[in-house]
């Protein structure tokens, strides 16, 4: 239910979504607790997609146990370690074709599934419990040579403060960097009410002691000195390729590389990105 919310991009009115303010906003009004609870299922529930790839030879599947619960991981090659971040209701196994592209220029491809995704345990997702499970696969890793992240795995990736993620270069595919105005925005369009939503984020931020106001990728990136490409098709409909390009205009160790026609799923696998992988394997050679 929540793709509904999160990947509406129309500005239109609709008789629908003034329903959809009306009620929600008389829910929260007339059972304030109720209408949180039934929120959270339906702002913080993520799609359990099925698996977007087939399984490539030899990869090996294990789990992980965080903060966030028990994560299933899915490793593929020999060599230093890449870790692959998803997006919000995807699975690791859209990065599958990429994985196998990583293990072919002798490195370990280490996947996983966030929170409340895939096969993983967990019930809500969200920015405070992708970067807990983030810093649970960083722990359970003697070192990681970098890292690439989809979509809202962007964002998470560049909250992570994890001392192992310090100094490593960054493959960001269709990133969020404007991650609180996406968010924000996105919900208003829904017609969702905005007071009952934010009752919701103050929930989460007060039990996380992560104030949603300091979620800020853009700026964290900025302060990042290792070297980021990112890999933004120009027609994305979900994420803003705009700040991205803005981004590579503004932040020296950033590299934008600009695709047409692969959207925001297929652009994880297209030939623009494995080249990008490429490239920084070899600039920190």
């Amino acid at each position: 239910m929540s793709d509904k919310i999160y990947f509406n991009t129309s500005n239109k009115f609709s008789f629908k979504k003034r329903m959809v303010n009306l009620t929600t906003r008389a829910h929260h009004k007339l059972a304030p607790s109720h209408a949180k609870q039934t929120a959270k299922k339906l702002l913080l529930t993520p799609v359990r997609s099925k698996p977007k790839n087939a399984e490539p030879t030899g990869l090996i599947k294990a789990e992980v146990v965080t903060s966030e619960g028990v994560l299933k991981t899915y490793r593929l090659g020999q060599g230093p370690v890449w870790l692959l971040t998803h997006g919000w209701s995807g699975t690791a196994s859209q990065f599958f074709p990429l994985m196998e592209h990583i293990a072919s220029r002798g490195y370990t491809a280490l996947a996983y599934d966030h929170p409340a995704h895939g096969q993983s345990e967990g019930v809500y997702g969200h920015i405070p419990a992708f970067v807990g499970g983030l810093e649970g696969l960083l722990d359970s890793e003697d070192e990681v040579a970098g890292l690439v992240g989809h979509s809202m795995g962007t964002a998470a990736a560049i909250e992570c403060k994890h001392i192992k993620l310090h100094d490593k270069p960054l493959l960001l595919i269709a990133p969020v960097l404007d991650y609180l105005d996406n968010l924000f925005g996105s919900v208003a369009r829904s017609g969702y009410s905005m007071r009952l939503f934010e009752a919701v984020v103050d929930e989460i931020q007060t039990q996380y002691h992560y104030p949603i106001q300091t979620i800020d990728p853009y700026n964290k990136l900025a302060l990042r000195e290792a070297p980021t490409i990112i890999v933004h098709d120009e027609k994305d409909r979900f994420t803003n390729y705009s700040v991205s390009k803005r981004a590579a205009e503004e932040m020296a160790q950033v590299t934008l590389v600009t695709t047409h026609g692969q959207g925001h799923g297929r652009v994880m696998q297209c030939e623009e990105t494995k080249a990008s992988f490429d490239q920084l394997i070899n600039f920190d050679l």
